[in-house]
């Protein structure tokens, strides 16, 4: 039987000949016709053989990387019969024969053997195999068929963003440069922001990919592999700058709207195209972004959250040292939860939800950037996942402290509030942590979770590791900084760098007294009169991005969360950075502006220096410890108390029924019989009821005797037991109290929340019914407190409706609170007196607050000048250098900052104006040393220095003259010398440029 090789030679031989003819629907064409088929000229046959080559190819690029193996696999097959492998090609150049008959068929054997063939492969077609393919891997499939273009695409992009700066930019229309070799061309659908239609995609020579060629033309395509629907560059780049401005517009609803204008009925594929095609832009753009901070030196690990903010982070050679170098805060958000993609949840015998089976497909990218901390970080810090170090780590300790009442005042510290969204949501927040500017550092992704101890302890160790000493303000940072203090890791290294934790000014008023003497901003040395609350307006804006990425992929989530942060760093944080600098400064001196109040204050007091103020204060912590835990003693007296009276309830209850006569038994005939057993078998039970409970309560009262080591049972005669009678009339003070101040706390909250700017309407409602359910509520525990209050010996004092609602601290209440020695006395716990100890720290702060504005604003200015002459310098350098499509990306990237100087520079020449001003407003000179100097390069010795910085121009501290003379010219010279020196930055950036061009 011939061979199967010789089989499969003659079928290849056959197919080749086949490639070179031409149906015969052709056959008029040219050519002359033998035997029915048409006969090509060399010149056809070689158009042929390269246009079946150029199909060859692409067939190769449009099959996966398993599929490419196994055909190689197939096509490496070792001939076992033939030495030759060249068969078919010596066939058709006449080298070699083919085995056949003079009528064209085969012989008889090979016939044979041909219908054999014929027979299994029919056999084999009948078969079916199961399709493993899974709608799961689809989009992990088009991820793996990009990910090889990718960097390819963003070469081209390179090229085209460059090419459509010399023109109209984004309304430029491509056309094909004259000269270029196109290999071929295709019809394709292009979208666009008016009109969507079928235009020629050209392949040029050079092009690795067809996705390449896409770019070139200013389209993005919606496939990996052989694209008939393009979305422009153009569209793409208006709907993210739309998103990034309205972060609830969405693919879909942008889609519709193209469609709307397109005069189109929407088609649900239209979203899935443009989504995939957006995703593909923001990939290219990214790996661009990485590559201009190669260039520019900074891709090193942390560098942005080491140049986060300029304000912060820019320092500069001889400044003051500040008492806290940097001041963040952080916060937990639940809006931007999303939806886990899964099987129906169930609930398991202790009340927790079970997330289903995920059926969320596969995609194993992950957003660009470095603003997350990942998860594996985030956990290791969990206490339930580090081993022997965190089993050792025991915050239970800790609840003996005053901070456990903190604690069970946040709703984000108990476990049932969310416990029910654990089955409903992967993530179930973000936590997030901003410089006192309102730059992000860093977010984490809060996990089928509350806001736990994991997220803060790990952005505080991240933080301490790259930044150094800092202060964190956190709405539980007294909880905080006992967890810090405790952790077998993190203790050593918050000592080693000066971790201070600090409670917002805001959620400071939820915290006791005593907790705010030692946490809260107002007496903390060196926070000046920072609030430490910019995580609150942030998520008032941050929180328009649920409606997108409620329902969005893991992947789609992180990379809306990571682009908004990125664009609202860049667009609104540092283009509004000098208009808060401003305003902090003008509020600092305001409140230097009432150190005369202050002194009339002192006066009236009798106080004659400040430091009496510092005495106040820590009489008043030593007074609000000996209420933040009753004596062990006491607690024992009190229980022993309550246990006597309930011994004596029980004998009294015990002799009355003992005591009672039997009731009369009728004779069992009589009728009433029945009932009188019924009635006798009832007191027998109570009575012995009342004698179990006279049991237990003999039991409890000799139990308490041990412990209390009593030598004789305690009557209503003895002095111990009038007392303990005191000590639980004032506990029952102390508890209507406290259920007063939880009360006033909801009411002060939802007020707040009721004018927050983004509240909805029904929302405002909502708030409005249960403020005045809580109103209620609120008068209702007045009441019960004035009761206890007058039950007290001596009576305590009473409070009215009017008095309750304007208190401006909550903590205000702990002066209410009884304790061991009579404070009414004392000059700090008088109203007149704790408002001056107030405005005595507000006014600290206060200068605090300007020594730091003076070296923030400087580092500003200092950082504009420097930035400008830096990009500059690199993009002249990259010119030079043959690398013209980055030197494009960095001026754009001069132009994202530079678009700001000239608003920046008029705010700061007012500011500069202000009397009071105290600060510098010309450059200085940074740590960072390769930012202002020249860096020597090959070619770059000869090159001269930057211009030295202008003259120095301070404004005096009264923002007068000497002699106080308060002429308008010398206002307005000063005026116009400050503005000068301001320009004199921008003017800085033109003169490096000049240099390096020449």
């Amino acid at each position: 039987m011939p061979s199967v090789r010789t089989t499969r030679n003659r079928t290849s031989a056959t197919s080749s000949s086949n490639a070179v003819r031409t149906s015969a629907s052709h056959r008029q064409k040219s050519g002359r016709v033998v035997s029915g088929q048409k006969t090509l000229k060399s010149t056809a046959i070689r158009v042929a053989q390269e246009e079946e080559a150029r199909q060859h190819a692409d067939r190769l690029q449009s099959m996966s990387r398993r599929q490419r193996r196994e055909l190689q696999q197939l096509q490496d097959i070792p001939d076992l019969n033939f030495g030759d492998d060249d068969f078919e090609d010596d066939v058709l150049h006449g080298r070699a024969a083919a085995q056949i008959s003079h009528e064209g068929d085969a012989f008889a054997s090979e016939a044979q053997a041909d219908a054999q063939l014929y027979e299994e492969i029919r056999q084999d077609h009948r078969k079916r195999y199961p399709d493993t393919r899974k709608r799961r891997n689809r989009t992990q499939f088009q991820v793996d068929g990009f990910a090889p273009q990718l960097e390819r695409m963003a070469d081209t992009y390179l090229e085209w963003s460059l090419e459509i700066s010399m023109q109209d930019g984004l309304a430029s229309t491509y056309s094909l440069p004259e000269g270029t070799r196109v290999q071929g061309t295709r019809k394709v659908v292009v979208v666009d922001i008016f009109a969507a239609s079928r235009e020629d995609l050209h392949f040029t020579v050079g092009d690795a990919f067809e996705s390449c060629s896409c770019v070139r033309q200013g389209w993005i395509p919606s496939s990996p592999t052989t694209p008939t629907a393009v979305i422009t560059i153009r569209a793409l780049e208006i709907f993210r700058v739309a998103r990034l401005r309205c972060p609830r517009l969405g693919v879909q609803a942008f889609v519709r709207a193209l469609c709307d204008i397109h005069g189109v009925a929407p088609r649900a594929w239209l979203s899935t195209q443009f989504s995939v095609a957006f995703d593909i832009y923001l990939a290219v753009r990214a790996i661009v972004d990485r590559r201009v901070q190669v260039a520019l030196g900074r891709q090193t690990p942390n560098w942005r959250l080491k140049n986060a903010c300029p304000a912060c982070l820019y320092r500069l050679d001889g400044e003051p040292t500040l008492k806290i170098p940097i001041m963040v805060t952080c916060d937990g958000n639940n809006s931007l939860s999303r939806t886990d993609l899964c099987e129906k949840s169930e609930v398991d015998d202790s009340g927790a939800w079970i997330g289903g089976a995920s059926k969320a497909r596969y995609d194993d990218r992950v957003a660009a950037g470095d603003y997350y901390i990942s998860r594996e970080e985030v956990n290791k810090w969990a206490k339930d996942s580090g081993g022997d170090v965190m089993k050792s780590f025991a915050a239970e300790g800790l609840e003996d402290e005053h901070d456990g009442a903190c604690r069970e005042r946040w709703q984000n510290m108990k476990e049932s509030v969310t416990s029910r969204a654990y089955g409903m949501y992967d993530e179930t927040g973000i936590f997030l942590c901003l410089c006192r500017h309102g730059f992000v550092m860093v977010v984490e992704d809060m996990v089928k979770s509350g806001e736990l101890s994991k997220y803060a302890l790990s952005v505080v160790a991240h933080l301490l590791k790259v930044l150094g000493k800092l202060a964190v303000g956190y709405d539980i940072g007294c909880l905080l900084d006992k967890l810090v203090k405790a952790h077998p890791e993190l203790s050593a290294l918050a000592e080693e760098k000066g971790f201070k934790a600090l409670v917002g000014a805001f959620h400071g008023h939820g915290h006791n007294r005593l907790c705010g003497v030692d946490y809260l901003m107002t007496y903390v040395e060196g926070v000046g009169l920072e609030a430490l609350e910019g995580c609150e307006s942030f998520f008032s804006k941050s929180n328009a991005l649920a409606s997108t990425t409620r329902h969005a992929s893991r992947f789609h989530r992180q990379q809306a969360i990571t682009t908004y942060l990125k664009h609202t760093d860049t667009f609104d944080t540092y283009s509004g950075l000098v208009s808060l600098l401003s305003s902090k400064y003008r509020r600092a001196l305001e409140v230097k502006s009432t150190y005369q109040t202050l002194r009339e204050a002192m006066r009236d007091l009798g106080v004659r220096s400040r430091d009496e103020f510092e005495r106040w204060r820590e009489k008043e912590r030593a007074h609000l410890r000996t209420l933040s835990k009753e004596p062990a003693q006491e607690t024992l007296e009190m229980e022993y108390y309550q246990k006597l009276v309930n011994l004596r309830e029980a004998e009294e209850n015990a002799s009355a029924i003992l005591s009672a006569p039997p009731p009369p038994v009728p004779a069992e005939a009589n009728a009433d019989y029945a009932e009188g057993v019924k009635t006798t078998r009832r007191l027998e039970a109570q009575r012995r009821h009342a004698l179990e409970l006279h049991g237990r309560a003999l039991k409890a009262v000799h139990d308490l005797e041990i412990r209390l080591a009593v030598p004789r049972r305690w009557t209503p005669e003895d002095a111990e037991w009038r007392a303990a009678a005191t000590l639980v009339s004032h506990r029952r003070y102390q508890r209507a109290l406290d259920n007063l101040q939880g009360l006033i706390i909801a009411r002060m909250f939802e007020l707040g929340k009721c004018n927050m700017s983004g509240t909805g309407y029904k929302l405002r409602k909502h708030i409005a019914k249960a403020l005045q359910a809580r109103s209620k509520a609120v008068k209702t525990a007045i009441e019960r407190y004035n009761e206890a209050a007058r039950a007290m010996q001596p009576p305590k004092p009473t409070l009215e409706w009017e008095e309750v609602v304007e208190y401006a601290f909550l903590a205000d209440f702990d002066l209410l609170r009884e304790g061991r020695e009579d404070i009414r006395g004392e000059l700090w716990a008088q109203p007149a007196g704790h408002a001056a100890m107030d405005q005595h720290y507000k006014l600290l702060r206060a200068d605090e607050e300007i020594q730091r504005l003076d070296v923030e604003i400087r580092r500003l200015v200092t950082h504009m000048r420097d930035e400008e002459r830096f990009l500059s310098r690199e993009e002249g350098r990259l010119r030079e250098e043959g690398k013209a499509t980055l030197a494009h990306q960095v001026r754009l990237l001069r132009d994202e900052r530079g678009r700001f100087t000239e608003r920046h520079t008029s705010q700061l020449a007012k500011l500069a104006s202000t009397p009071g001003f105290t600060g510098n407003i010309t450059p200085g000179v940074s740590i960072s040393r390769e930012r202002h100097e020249l860096v020597v390069r090959d070619g770059d010795a000869d090159m001269p220095p930057p211009p030295a910085p202008p003259p120095e121009f301070e404004t005096p501290p009264n923002g007068n003259d000497d002699d106080g003379d308060d002429d308008s010219e010398d206002e307005d010279s000063a005026l116009a010398e400050v503005f000068l020196n301001i320009v004199r930055i921008s003017q800085d950036s033109g003169t490096g440029s000049a240099e390096n061009n020449g």
